[in-house]
């Protein structure tokens, strides 16, 4: 093998997996207001009236909802300060995260 077959070699870069991506998910319960609800996932998740309603809603009659999807840290942290928001009020709301399949 001679030098000049070495530097004509391309470089072999190494592939970089694609960060697994978590849901985050309000679970309805029996004391939480609803407007209460709203005004935390317009805060949190950064979303419209009409969305955090319409999330809200189907909270409610379903049991739970998908509010959002980020990377795990993400998920992770705005599911905690989105609960707190709720403890600090007195109110048993809470979010979750599991893996996105």
């Amino acid at each position: 093998m001679s030098d000049s077959d070495i530097r004509t070699r391309p470089k072999v870069l190494p592939k970089t997996a694609r960060p697994r991506l978590h849901k985050v998910i309000v679970l309805n319960d029996d004391y939480t207001p609803r407007d209460f609800v709203v005004l935390v996932l317009k805060g949190e998740f950064g979303m419209t009236e009409t969305q955090a309603y319409r999330v809200m809603i189907t909270a409610h009659r379903r049991g739970s909802c998908v509010v959002a999807v980020y990377t795990k840290d993400i998920a992770e942290s705005k599911a905690t300060r989105a609960t707190d928001a709720g403890r600090k009020h007195g109110y048993p709301l809470l979010f979750t995260t599991e893996p996105e399949e």
